[in-house]
């Protein structure tokens, strides 16, 4: 029990911050703007750290019952701490173009960033880097069609028309999420896996993997999404009131939300690629790109029906260029079952771009 606990000390350390800052933050709102800033920053670094805990026991969890359902395990878990933040710096007034921006950031950062930046470290090491490209075809169009149905079409959309559209809109997602998911986990799962040579040598006893507790790592996953959320409750007010009048643009707190998220992804797809493993990374980046979009949007479209506020879901004529230049280039280069270094710089240039333009506040 000990050496669990000690495991877990940087839940138990975001659990802590947690129940110090809620009876503090009439305190932090109200000592001025780079108090408010600095411990919304703070609050984030516990937030990361317990998401990292989240993604931690999800792992296991995705070790313990492998590809695609792996994958599946861990995608899920990293879009359930995004929802989760969403809803409730939503339901404190937060921008209405929060959810465009942060699912918009979240599959730049999961394609452009972790896959750009993976496949670029990974065929550096390893020159071409196979996986199977059934999986990466099957993710991209999926991609498009959500992105476009949810955040392409609203903008034609007249506004006294919202609701009807929202409930169509959650409709559409949830049948091509059972669809996906039959597929993920049902006769076309092949489409999602890829056999690697195996390694010939023997194995020490010693080093077998320890048994892997399937009940208290499903209980400290769901106990790390409760802090998180509470977290989340007392971060967005302080972080808000400190970004207020600092000339930052609307879309960073976005970029935060989505890079929370997305931290613990970022280093199980950098090391599944150092070891030659491209097909994780291509689940981990395009599964947590789709999975965002697909999630996320009936969920928050659901959330602005029971409110009756709608939120501004269509892209911006930037944001659009950039999804549709980043699925091309997806399209061409997930094509062949090989990534290398060149395919990842392409991708890691179009990561650059889109940090340019959010601090240009395009």
């Amino acid at each position: 029990m000990l050496t669990s606990l000690k495991q877990e000390t940087f839940l138990l350390l975001a659990l802590v911050a947690a129940l110090v800052a809620y009876p503090l933050e009439h305190v932090l709102l109200n000592s001025g703007q780079g108090v408010a800033l600095g411990s919304g920053l703070v609050l984030i670094g516990f937030i990361v750290a317990a998401s990292m805990r989240v993604a931690h026991h999800a792992e296991l969890l995705a070790e313990k019952v492998g590809d695609p359902y792996g994958t599946m395990i861990l995608t899920l878990a990293a879009v359930l701490v995004e929802v989760v933040i969403l809803a409730i710096m939503m339901s404190n007034e937060a921008s209405p173009t929060l959810v465009r921006d942060t699912i918009y950031s979240a599959v730049m950062l999961d394609i452009n960033g972790i896959l750009g930046l993976a496949a670029l470290m990974g065929g550096i090491k390893h020159g071409e880097q196979s996986y199977n490209d059934d999986s990466a075809r099957t993710y991209s169009v999926m991609i498009l069609t959500a992105m476009g149905v949810s955040m392409v079409v609203p903008e034609f959309i007249p506004e006294s028309d919202w609701k009807v559209y929202s409930a169509f809109t959650i409709g559409a997602m949830v049948v091509l999420y059972t669809l996906f998911l039959r597929m993920q986990v049902g006769p076309h799962s092949y489409f999602f896996s890829y056999s690697y040579p195996q390694k010939r040598r023997a194995k020490d006893p010693s080093e077998q993997a320890p048994a892997i507790n399937l009940g208290l790592s499903i209980g400290i996953l769901v106990f790390g999404v409760v802090v998180i959320g509470a977290l989340a409750e007392v971060m967005s007010k302080p972080l808000d009131l400190g970004l207020e009048g600092t000339g930052a643009p609307p879309v960073i707190t976005a970029i935060l939300v989505a890079a929370i998220s997305a931290a613990p992804e970022i280093l199980t797809a950098l090391r599944a690629a150092l070891a030659n493993r491209m097909q994780s990374v291509v689940n981990i980046a395009l599964g947590a790109s789709l999975s965002t979009v697909i999630l996320t949007v009936p969920v928050m479209e659901a959330m602005a029906l029971y409110t009756g506020q709608p939120f501004q879901m269509a892209m911006t004529p930037v944001q659009t260029v950039m999804i549709f230049i980043t699925l091309i280039v997806s399209a061409i280069n997930l094509n062949d079952g090989e990534t290398n270094a060149i395919e990842g710089m392409t991708h890691f240039v179009l990561f650059a771009t889109f940090i340019m333009l959010s601090l240009l506040g395009l």
